[in-house]
């Protein structure tokens, strides 16, 4: 996919590894419980093609994050008998993230020590393995939304942060029917592009 991207005719391709932590919590359509952050981590390739001289362009990569949340299902009286309490739930997903990218690249001549740039798009979660919780069952694919910014450095080194909202579902309750969650949280990831 990457090659075929690349073909552009005048297109920048790059690509290298990336590493990041993340700090997610659920959030549930009813407010029953208390929930708290959980910090996980993601590690991965991304791909980045821009347009030289207007900053536009794409990054896309395939990563495996580590992400969850903890959950007190002890506090409300349908889970008591459960014997659950507080649940650190882990989703360990593939992450298959599309942004579409701006690079300010007009500094006359600072964008070859650092070149600020902000990126949105959807990233697609492919659920492989999670913790167990006898009181819940996972959704195998979702759909998030990504946001953020950050900088590049000499032109090969990119730090940025963001916030990414699953915007379908990831978790049901057996007991109650219509009780779901989704994953929301900030990101900071570090990439070194060739």
């Amino acid at each position: 996919m990457c090659l075929i991207v690349a073909s552009g005719a005048s297109a920048k391709f790059r690509w290298g590894p990336t590493v990041g932590a993340n700090f997610s919590s659920y959030s549930w359509n009813q407010d029953l419980f208390a929930t708290s952050l959980r910090t996980g981590f993601n590690a991965g390739v991304m791909c980045e093609v821009m347009i030289p001289g207007i900053g536009f362009g794409v990054n896309f990569g395939l990563k495996y994050s580590n992400r969850g949340g903890i959950c007190n299902f002890g506090e409300p009286q349908v889970w008591k008998d459960d014997n659950v309490g507080n649940q650190n739930l882990r989703l360990h997903t593939i992450q298959l993230p599309i942004n579409l990218r701006f690079k300010y690249t007009r500094l006359n001549g600072i964008e070859n020590i650092v070149a600020p740039f902000a990126f949105a798009g959807p990233q697609i979660n492919f659920n492989v393995a999670n913790s167990d919780c006898p009181i819940l069952s996972r959704q195998g694919v979702s759909l998030g939304l990504e946001v953020g910014g950050g900088v590049e450095l000499f032109k090969r080194f990119q730090i940025s942060a963001g916030y990414v909202w699953d915007v379908t579902r990831d978790l049901k309750t057996y007991k109650l029917d219509d009780f779901t969650a989704s994953l929301h949280g900030a990101i900071v990831d570090f990439t070194v592009l060739f």
